[in-house]
């Protein structure tokens, strides 16, 4: 199998499946229990802590554990909400969000706030003017994606989020950097943003894991779920730790490599983005700016059978994101792309595994049987 669909998920890596079979066999104690055996187990879920801590450029100790990405972006919104409700309810964000804050939204207008969604270029570029000039003094909460899950755009975070914090002075800023994170370098200290949200099973740890960075700048931020009191009163429950020591593992074994993958990633994009662009009746969509997306369409070939075609031969992509099943992808609407266009997008994305050689297979198969095929 040739497997170009890591945005959707990533093979869990060597480590962290180690990692968790440990955690399943040996160190299965509860991390609140006041025994050896339990000590043992909060000791390695602190450990665990600073890894992922130290991959985010964050202070352990404003670092939460979340079951993922969805969860995270969920807390990061509705916590915003609690906290600042009072103040305003004017919210914004972007018209090309995962959904998991596009449904939060939605979920918020119905409850008489205002949402404004920033639109993105025909790139899927959203300018820090347009954010500018849609912030109000009833801003609360500002949620922008660090980097695109379809066509891979990068969105300049940093200057969003001081621009934000010094027009709204009490907003909040949030960014999903589910596929940024150890994609594009970041440091969450220094990034600007208040609220991170990250998932294990985009960087080669196991589903079902994730985090929330909470920035020093909140010194007091609404609890997930309470109960026992556990990830420092913010998410009680026992933890899931096969789960966070599988992320960790993760977090430790893609960081040692990651200036030297995301530059070779970077490299098999763009080459194969110019080579496919220069076969007739291929487009590109977006910036591609990631080092790991690239979002192609075949116009006159619907997507399922490009993927069917695909499939016969071994090879997965997907159909837009891997979350909006069966639904015409927002992202590339937002982009003002023709439906033609849209109808026939399917992503590719790489990760640290990929070869060149079976993004070679890819364009030899769109080359040979599936161009054939546009009516």
């Amino acid at each position: 199998m040739i497997y170009l669909d890591n945005s959707a998920t990533t093979k869990p890596c060597v480590e962290a499946v180690e990692a968790m079979t440990k955690a399943l066999t040996e160190h299965w104690g509860n991390p609140s229990a006041l025994y050896g055996f339990g000590i043992d187990t909060a000791r390695l879920l602190r450990q665990a802590r600073q890894t992922v801590a130290a991959a985010m450029g964050a202070e352990p100790d404003r670092v939460f554990f979340t079951s993922g990405g969805t969860e995270a972006d969920n807390w990061a919104v509705f916590g915003t909400v609690k906290r600042m409700g009072k103040r305003g309810k004017h919210i914004i964000t972007t018209a090309m969000e995962h959904h998991a804050i596009l449904n939060c939204m939605a979920d918020l207008e119905s409850r008489g706030f205002e949402v404004t969604y920033l639109k993105p270029d025909t790139m899927g570029r959203v300018s820090v003017d347009d954010l500018k000039a849609a912030l109000r003094k009833d801003t609360i909460l500002v949620s922008i994606m660090m980097v695109n899950n379809e066509v891979g755009s990068v969105m300049p975070i940093s200057q969003m989020a001081k621009l934000t914090h010094r027009l709204c002075p009490d907003a909040i800023f949030h960014t999903d950097a589910v596929q940024g994170f150890l994609k594009v370098p970041f440091a969450a200290k220094n990034l600007g943003a208040d609220l991170i949200s990250v998932s294990s099973h985009k960087i080669h740890g196991p589903k079902g894991a994730g985090a929330l960075y909470i920035s020093p700048r909140l010194k007091s931020f609404p609890p997930l779920l309470l109960g026992g009191g556990q990830e420092s009163g913010y998410r009680s429950g026992t933890e899931g730790v096969p789960g966070i020591l599988g992320f960790a593992a993760a977090c430790a074994a893609v960081s040692a490599t990651f200036p030297e993958d995301i530059r070779r990633e970077s490299e098999l994009i763009a080459q194969y983005a110019e080579k496919f662009a220069a076969l007739e009746g291929v487009t590109v969509n977006g910036a591609h700016e990631a080092p790991h997306i690239l979002s192609l369409a075949i116009p006159g070939v619907p997507v399922q059978n490009t993927i069917n075609i695909l499939q016969d031969h071994g090879i997965c992509v997907s159909a837009g994101s891997a979350c909006a099943k069966g639904h015409r992808s927002h992202v590339l609407t937002a982009m003002g792309l023709s439906p033609e266009r849209i109808d026939a997008a399917f992503r590719i994305s790489l990760c640290r595994d990929t070869t060149r050689q079976e993004l070679e297979a890819l364009y030899a198969v769109i080359r040979a049987e599936i161009l054939p095929r546009i009516r």
